[in-house]
This record gives structure tokens, C-alpha cells and sequence, in this order.
């Protein structure tokens, strides 16, 4: 064989080599970049799994009264809100449930729009909730309020023995907002101005009203 021949075999078997060598770069490339998108898509899952946010239609209202009862009244509230917290601390809603007892029901609405922390709040109240202890915790926080940072919630949460892991979990993974925007997309829907806001069966109110007003709605709708 002919020096030329075997530089023009050379030539070739280096340009197959070359070949060879940028098909298995191309080869390691794709499965790096399918790893990749596996391990994106195992961390997704990971995080999905590990944050799971519950529909509105999967966390009932929190209310006060039996669901027979002709009178609802429905209050949609923010607990960063002082008026609210006003309205509660006056002791309306009991001296009205005392008064007309199973003939009225009053149903929570969240309408966090006062601070920024207040969606953060209302989610912890629902995650009280999740363990049946809703009201109890919405009475803590207005009765004894000093703010609604998270560290604080969570001292609410320990205040009125909730389950803290249980909590912290709901609270952090954001478990609740899709109920709390839910109610908030409903008071929006309502048009309602403002904290606290009141639905008598179906009729928004003109402002929060007092013991003696809200007797009055009552009676009214009772027929009495």
C-alpha cells in the first residue's frame, strides 16, 4: 500500500473517529438533559405532593347554629381588621344567638383586604378549623390580639392547643388559600366596600350593624 493510500485511510479513519466521538457527545447530552427533566419533574411532584391546597368545596364555612335555620347570616371579616375586631368583641353574635337560638346561623366569610398579612391570617384560622377548633381560634385572635406575623399566628395556634405540627404544615404549605381567595372572589362577587360586611338571606347590609339592628333584621325575616 502506497504512503497516499494509507494518509487518505488515516484521513478517514480520524474523520469516522471524529464522527464516532460527536455521536456519543450528542448521545451523553440527551441523557443528561432527560435526567435533568426527570429530576425537575420528581422535584415538582415532590412539592406538589408535599403542599397539598384543598378546593373551596372541600372546607365547609366555619358558622355558628344549625344549618335549619330560616335566618343566615353571613359575615365577612378580616382579622387584621379593628372594626371587625370592634364588632366581634362587642358580643353581638352571642347576644343574637341567645336571643333567637336555633332560628339563626351565622356563617364566617374570609375578606382579608385590610393588611398584608391578613390572607396569611385567615388560611391559619382555617387550618384551626381543620382540627375543629375554628371559633376557637377566631375568638383568641380578637381577644387577645398583637399581630399577625406567622411566628404569631403560630403562638395563637399553641394558645388554644392545636396540634402545632399539624398546623405549622397547613399553615406553610399554603393548604388553605384556595378556600380564602374563594371567599374573597365571593365578596367581591357582592361588591362588598368593606370589613366587616354582613348578608342577611341574600341582602348585604349598609354597614355592620349594631345588637338592636341586627335583633330588628332578624324579627323581620322571622316575621315576628
Amino acid at each position: 500500500m502506497s504512503s497516499k493510500t494509507k494518509a487518505k485511510l488515516s484521513r478517514k479513519e480520524r474523520q469516522a473517529q471524529r464522527q464516532r466521538a460527536q455521536r456519543r457527545q450528542r448521545t451523553i447530552l440527551s441523557l443528561v438533559g432527560a435526567l435533568f427533566a426527570l429530576a425537575l419533574v420528581y422535584v415538582v411532584w415532590q412539592q406538589t405532593a408535599g403542599s397539598p391546597s384543598l378546593s373551596a368545596a372541600e372546607v365547609p364555612d366555619p358558622v355558628v347554629g344549625p344549618d335549619s335555620a330560616p335566618v343566615k347570616i353571613e359575615e365577612f371579616s378580616d382579622f387584621g381588621c379593628p372594626s371587625c375586631r370592634a364588632w366581634h368583641n362587642a358580643g353581638i353574635q352571642a347576644q343574637i344567638v341567645a336571643q333567637f337560638g336555633d332560628q339563626v346561623q351565622f356563617i364566617w366569610k374570609d375578606f382579608p383586604v385590610i393588611t398584608v398579612q391578613s390572607p396569611k391570617a385567615a388560611e391559619a384560622a382555617q387550618c384551626a378549623g381543620a382540627q375543629g377548633k375554628f371559633w376557637e381560634y377566631h375568638d383568641y385572635v380578637y381577644e387577645h390580639f398583637a399581630g399577625l406575623d406567622v411566628a404569631q399566628l403560630k403562638q395563637y395556634a399553641t394558645a388554644v392547643g392545636l396540634d402545632r405540627a399539624a398546623f405549622d404544615e397547613c399553615l406553610d404549605n399554603g393548604v388553605m388559600k384556595r378556600k380564602v381567595d374563594a371567599n374573597l372572589q365571593e365578596a367581591r362577587r357582592l361588591r362588598l366596600r368593606g370589613a366587616p360586611s354582613f348578608v342577611v338571606n341574600g341582602q348585604v347590609l349598609p354597614a355592620p350593624p349594631s345588637y338592636e339592628q341586627l335583633a330588628a333584621i332578624v324579627q323581620q325575616a322571622l316575621g315576628q
